[in-house]
């Protein structure tokens, strides 16, 4: 009913077959495979890897990782790749529009049904100069979608954390207003959600209702957990940079309704991956500490799995 899965940006030290034969050796049913370009300078964290490098796929290649999904007994949920397509420098932006249009003829020609990325956001302009700014970039991308029958999951972190992201951030869609906007401009039924509930809680906002509300776009769902530090908040407020009053944790260590979230998925009848997003500082010492934390993860969540 739901599949259990991670996503492999976490196992940038591992190789595809090691990733799969990780995942298929410990109980899991699907990864999200990252797709960052090759070479790229990309330095944040969990950015930059390429477990599937899109930009010379050939036909003997996609023959070798479908075998190897059928080895390992592990499916593909979903590329991804998290740049800024509306980035204030038009020559980035152009590069990372040309590049989601990659991952997904990629996705199309593995049979992958999602591509998974962000919309991005000018830091410095308003919602509705980012909106504007979204349809422009974002209608030739989706015709590609279109062209292909892909969706896009957008996962709607803010990507506001440090003084380099202010005051707007790098990821438009943070909010169900926002998401409002966006699907009416651009009504593909091919653009939805790549749902990940810990953003909302650090946002004040509630994690669970959206599922219902957004049930017909929910695309793919991240699992990732937040702790929000209350006696920090209380010192700095919500003006500040949000890393100062939260943290990502592992599923199980933080503020997210987990019974409400699971319960809300299987209310409305979503059937598919639901991927751990490991990004939790206190399980980045080693490789091994990487896969007690993908493990531990597992373990919490089997109890909403069966």
């Amino acid at each position: 009913m739901l599949d259990l899965g991670f996503v492999s940006a976490i196992m940038a030290d591992a190789d595809l077959k090691t990733t799969l034969e990780f995942a298929g050796q410990n109980g899991f049913k699907c990864v999200e495979i990252m797709c960052w370009p090759q070479g790229n300078a990309d330095a944040r964290r969990y950015a930059g890897v390429t477990h599937i490098a899109v930009e010379n796929l050939n036909d003997e290649q996609i023959t070798d990782i479908q075998t190897l999904t059928r080895q390992t007994g592990v499916y593909l949920s979903g590329l991804g790749y998290y740049p800024n397509p509306l980035d204030p420098d038009p020559e980035k932006a152009e590069f990372y529009i040309e590049h989601i249009k990659k991952v997904i003829r990629a996705a199309a020609r593995l049979g992958i049904p999602v591509v998974n990325t962000f919309i991005g956001r000018h830091p410095q302009k308003t919602v509705a100069e980012n909106l504007d700014l979204f349809v422009h970039a974002w209608t030739p991308i989706m015709r590609v979608a279109e062209e292909c029958n892909v969706k896009i999951g957008i996962e709607n972190c803010p990507m506001l954390f440090t003084q380099d992201e202010w005051p707007g951030g790098k990821n438009l869609a943070t909010t169900p207003a926002i998401w409002d906007q966006m699907f009416t401009r651009i009504p593909s039924p091919l653009l939805g959600l790549n749902y990940d509930p810990s953003h909302l809680v650090w946002q004040m906002m509630d994690e669970v209702a959206p599922i219902y509300q957004y049930r017909d776009r929910l695309h793919h769902i991240h699992l990732k957990d937040v702790k929000v530090y209350r006696d920090k908040l209380n010192r700095v407020g919500i003006m500040a940079y949000p890393l100062e009053y939260h943290s990502p944790k592992l599923p199980g260590l933080g503020d997210v309704n987990w019974r409400g979230f699971f319960a809300a998925l299987t209310d409305v009848r979503y059937r598919g991956p639901v991927c751990i997003e490991v990004e939790d500082k206190a399980y980045e010492g080693s490789p091994e500490d990487v896969r007690t934390a993908i493990l531990t993860s597992r373990n919490y969540l089997r109890q909403f799995l069966g």
